[in-house]
This record gives C-alpha cells, sequence and structure tokens, in this order.
C-alpha cells in the first residue's frame, strides 16, 4: 500500500480562534500493518502564523506505544536522495517517529519481522512541511524515505542511541518490496552505502515476530 490510500482519508485539523483548548487531542491513523500509525496533529492558527503540540509522551503512551525516546535527529537532503532501508538489530533496535518541517519526502517502512502476516509489507506516506503529519515505526521494522521536493528537512526521536555496530539494512530497490520511491531512478542519489544493501531474502540479521521488541 501506499501514499494513496491517505490522500482523502487525511484531513489537518485546523483549530478556529477562540475554540477551547481542551477539545484539542492527537488523532491516531492507523495503517494496514499493525503498528504502525500516523499522527494527525491538532493545528492551532490565526493571522500570526500556527502553533501545535508536536509530541506529548503521556498522549502518545495511551494511543500508540509506551516508549522512551532518547535521540532527536534532524537531515537536510535535495530532491532525489533516497536514505534507506535501515534499521538497528537486537537490543539495539529502534522506534522512530519522524515528521518534515521543510519540504516533502516519501517515509516508507518494511516489516522485517520473519513469521509476521505482513512480513515484507511496506506502509509509504508522504509527509511534508504543509501537512505536518507524523509517522511511528515500531521496532522491526526497516526505514528509508526520498525526498521528492527541491530541499526536506527531515526530524525523528528515536527510542534507543544510535549505535554502528548494530546497523542494518535491506536494499532499496527490493523487487520483491515493490517499492514506489516517486523519483526516476536515474534521479535517486545515494550514499555508497545504500547502494550495496542485501535484498530482504538475502539478510541474516532480521527479527522475529514472536519475539517481544519492548
Amino acid at each position: 500500500m501506499g501514499v494513496d490510500f491517505f490522500k482523502e482519508s487525511l484531513k489537518i485539523s485546523i483549530k478556529k480562534e477562540g475554540e477551547p483548548l481542551s477539545t484539542v487531542k492527537m488523532n491516531v491513523i492507523k495503517t494496514a500493518i499493525d503498528g504502525v500509525v500516523i499522527i494527525e496533529p491538532r493545528i492551532f492558527a490565526d493571522a500570526r502564523g500556527y502553533f501545535y503540540e508536536s509530541f506529548n509522551q503521556e498522549e502518545f503512551a495511551q494511543k500508540v506505544q509506551k516508549v522512551n525516546f532518547v535521540q532527536d535527529n534532524e537531515s537536510k537532503s535535495s530532491y532525489g536522495v533516497l536514505r534507506g532501508l535501515h534499521f538497528q538489530k537486537g537490543k539495539h533496535s529502534q522506534s522512530k517517529l519522524v515528521r518534515v518541517i521543510k519540504g516533502t519526502v516519501l517515509d516508507v517502512a518494511v516489516d522485517i519481522r520473519r513469521g509476521s502476516p505482513t512480513f515484507g509489507k511496506h506502509v509509504a506516506i508522504e509527509l511534508s512541511g504543509e501537512n505536518h503529519l507524523e509517522f511511528f515505526i515500531p521496532r522491526g521494522f526497516a526505514h528509508g524515505f526520498s525526498v521528492l521536493s527541491e530541499v526536506a528537512v527531515f526530524l525523528y526521536k528515536c527510542d534507543n542511541l544510535y549505535c554502528p555496530e548494530s546497523e542494518g539494512a535491506i536494499a532499496w530497490d527490493d523487487p520483491e518490496l515493490a517499492i514506489d520511491w516517486r523519483i526516476p531512478k536515474d534521479k535517486i542519489i545515494l550514499s555508497a552505502k545504500d547502494s550495496s544493501h542485501p535484498l530482504l531474502k538475502d539478510s541474516d540479521c532480521l527479527f522475529d515476530y514472536n519475539e517481544n521488541l519492548y
């Protein structure tokens, strides 16, 4: 499944001036893969601009997953840059909460838990500085994104610290994953490392669906 699934269902909530703050709650939208969700914030907009709460740990634990985010990262990329598909192995596995504050990306989560009913399936969602959507990727998934705008600034929270010794990855262009990155192949920009990851079927460092990763 991909971005088209969400085009009609996602409508950013805009608070009208004077509306009570107590009515505001984050909206959690389920996807075709259990545990992978989209966070739709409530935007407070007026003549000055806007404000919204991008993360509330108590509400997130109640509605999504009890996690303790310990590291925030930011990247800036130009059109055509593709980063992924990355994950961390074993006890260093990570959940991620991602969003974009400038530009537009296609963000992708791939289920790499052997034995999962959705193993090898993915969810793709367009994140932008305009739609303010956030995307939660649980442990047990590979993650990547492609930049669809001239420039994109990408932010994400992690619930485990970066550990280079535990890095894992699968090929962005694995034909069995059939991900449409929405960029012509000759325009895709990759790092040397991201150009040589194994196919999903050849990876020996995946997760077990029956293992409790939390």
